[in-house]
Order: C-alpha cells, then sequence, then structure tokens
C-alpha cells in the first residue's frame, strides 16, 4: 500500500482525522517534525478516537530525515502549487502521497527535491486559495487506493 506523509502538521483535529483515515484505508502515515502539536493532545486524540492503534503512524524529526528513510521511492507533492490534476496520475502501491503545512504548505527546499510532473493538486474553483488538509488528503489517497483496486479492502 501506498504512504501519506505530512510535512509540519499544525493542527491537531486534521491530524487526528488523518490517522483514522490511514487506518481505514491501509496507508502507513509518516509526520514530519516539527508539528504545532503532541501526539497526546486532546484534539487528536478525538479527531482519531479509537483507530490510533489501528494506524501504522511514524514520526520523522524533519524531512530530510524522512527522505533518508524512504530510499528512492516515488514522492508525490500534492500541493495548490501543482502542475497537474491528482486526477491524471497512474499511482503505485510503493506510491508516497505528501502533503504540506495547513499554514504554509511545503517549504520551497522540499519542492525542489521533487520532480515538477510529480507536484499535483486538487482543482478548485479559480478564486480559491486551498481545501482543508484532512479533506485533501481524503481525495487524493482514495483516488490512489482505487486505481488500485481497493487492495485489502473488505468491502468490495
Amino acid at each position: 500500500m501506498f504512504d501519506i506523509a505530512l510535512f509540519e502538521p499544525q493542527i491537531a483535529p486534521n491530524t487526528g482525522n488523518i490517522i483514522r483515515l490511514a487506518a481505514n484505508n491501509g496507508c502507513r502515515l509518516h509526520l514530519i517534525e516539527p508539528m504545532g502539536f503532541t501526539l497526546d493532545e486532546k484534539k487528536v486524540r478525538r479527531a482519531g478516537l479509537d483507530y490510533h492503534d489501528l494506524a501504522n503512524v511514524t514520526i520523522h524529526k524533519n524531512y530530510w530525515d524522512f527522505k533518508s528513510t524512504i530510499g528512492d521511492r516515488n514522492i508525490y507533492a500534492c500541493t495548490t502549487k501543482g502542475t497537474r490534476s491528482y486526477a491524471d496520475v497512474s499511482y503505485s502501491d510503493n506510491d508516497i502521497l505528501l502533503f504540506g503545512a495547513e499554514t504554509h504548505g511545503l517549504h520551497p527546499d522540499v519542492m525542489e527535491s521533487i520532480d515538477p510532473a510529480n507536484r499535483i493538486k486538487i482543482p478548485m474553483k479559480e478564486s480559491n486559495r486551498s481545501l482543508n488538509l484532512s479533506n485533501s488528503v481524503a481525495i487524493i489517497s482514495y483516488e490512489a487506493w482505487r486505481q488500485l483496486d481497493f487492495n485489502g479492502s473488505q468491502n468490495i
């Protein structure tokens, strides 16, 4: 199954929702520090409900630590600055979906480390800035999982 990575997440309930999502779609979740909260915060626990034990979560001290851990795997930067739609990608089960912080997105040096062809976005109305992080993760991760025939799902 592919992985989801959150670069410097800032809002505890978003991360809690994504923990729950990752537990339900079988993705491994990477949290890249610094974060704007601790994982034991009540807001994270409440949003993640009882899914923390079911999720596969790894914490990395920074982006470069994360990069050294994952090796040569293909990373898609999911960003409003993307060069193509997330729906135009053919995902594989070894891909990583990288999402930026709610307040500042991905740092320029992180963006530079990713091939421009792998910078993807969710189409939106022209005058809008962005979607909620947990909504964005759900949209893109479920499209990737759909392309993998919902591998591991018991409900199909």
